[in-house]
C-alpha cells in the first residue's frame, strides 16, 4: 500500500511546502483539499494547472485524489450538482488527479429512499463524463451514509467502474461498522482508505495515528488480508479544530505506525 495525507491537515499552506512534506517524511502522495480557501480550487487558470501538475511532477510526489464538497444526495434540483461534479472531474483531469471526492449530504426533509435516488441519478449520469476524462469519483462514507452499508444502496445501483466508494475509517466506526462489515461493503468500488485517529465518539478532535480508539490496526489487518494494495491517505481535519497539534510535527510518527502495522499484517 502506498501512503498519502490531506492538506486538509495543513490549511492554506502553499504547494511547495506541501511537497516538501511529503518528501521529507516519506509520503507517495498528497490529497487536495480542493476549496476556495486553499492553493488548489476549481477557480485555477489552465496555466496555473499546468503549473501545479508540473510542480508534483518534479517532486515525484503524486496527487492522489482532489477532495471536493459536491454533495451528491442533496435536496433540490440535479443540475447544480452535476455542474459542480463537472467543474471537479475537469480540474483533476487537468491535474492529472485519478479520483474526485464527493460526499453524499442527504438532507433530513428526504426519506432514506430519496436521497439514495438522487445521488444513485446523479452519480449515474457523470459516470459516463468522468469515464470520458479518465477521473474516477469516489463517495466517501460520511454524514447522512456514514456505513459501507450505506453507501452500498447508491453505488450499487449506479453500477459504473468510474463511480466507487472512498472508505473513511472514523465515519464507519462511528456507524457502528466493523472493519470486516465495512470492507466487506466497499471492496468491489473501494478507490482509496482515509485514515485517522480521535480521542473518542464524543470527542472527534484529531490525534496523532495510534494515540486514539480508532480500529486502524484491523482496518489495515483486513485490507492485507485481502490483498488490497491501494492507498492510506491520513486525514488529520486540523482546519476544523484549531486547536489540534500541527500535522507537521506528526507526520514522520504517523508515517512509521503505518509502516509499522503494514509489516505486522503482511
Amino acid at each position: 500500500m502506498k501512503l498519502a495525507f490531506s492538506t486538509l491537515g495543513v490549511p492554506g499552506l502553499p504547494l511547495p511546502d506541501v511537497l516538501r512534506l511529503a518528501t521529507t517524511h516519506g509520503y507517495h502522495g498528497v490529497e487536495l483539499r480542493t476549496h476556495p480557501e486553499e492553493p488548489v480550487h476549481l477557480g485555477l487558470t489552465l496555466a496555473e494547472r499546468a503549473d501545479v501538475a508540473a510542480e508534483f511532477k518534479a517532486s515525484g510526489v503524486e496527487i492522489l485524489g482532489l477532495a471536493g464538497y459536491v454533495r451528491v444526495a442533496a435536496p433540490g434540483d440535479d443540475e447544480p450538482v452535476l455542474a459542480g461534479l463537472r467543474a471537479l472531474l475537469e480540474l483533476a483531469r487537468d491535474l492529472g488527479a485519478p479520483f474526485v471526492r464527493v460526499f453524499p449530504g442527504g438532507g433530513t426533509e428526504q426519506t432514506p429512499e430519496e436521497a439514495d435516488a438522487a445521488a444513485a441519478r446523479r452519480l449515474g449520469t457523470a459516470a459516463e463524463y468522468a469515464a470520458d476524462l479518465g477521473v474516477r469519483i469516489l463517495l466517501e462514507t460520511h454524514d447522512s451514509h456514514r456505513t459501507g452499508a450505506a453507501a452500498i444502496r447508491v453505488l450499487g445501483p449506479v453500477g459504473h467502474r468510474q463511480v466507487g466508494s472512498l472508505w473513511d475509517v472514523m465515519h464507519t466506526w462511528l456507524g457502528g461498522e466493523q472493519p470486516s462489515e465495512s470492507y466487506a461493503a466497499l471492496a468491489p468500488h473501494l478507490g482509496y482508505v482515509q485514515v485517522k485517529d480521535i480521542a473518542s465518539a464524543e470527542d472527534t478532535t484529531p490525534l496523532a495515528l495510534g494515540a486514539g480508539v480508532l480500529p486502524l490496526a484491523e482496518c489495515v489487518e483486513v485490507l492485507s488480508r485481502h490483498g488490497w494494495d491501494g492507498w492510506l491517505c491520513w486525514e488529520y481535519e486540523k482546519r476544523w479544530y484549531e486547536a489540534a497539534a500541527p500535522l507537521e510535527g506528526l507526520l514522520g510518527v504517523g508515517h512509521d505506525h503505518l509502516a509499522r502495522l503494514l509489516n505486522e499484517s503482511a
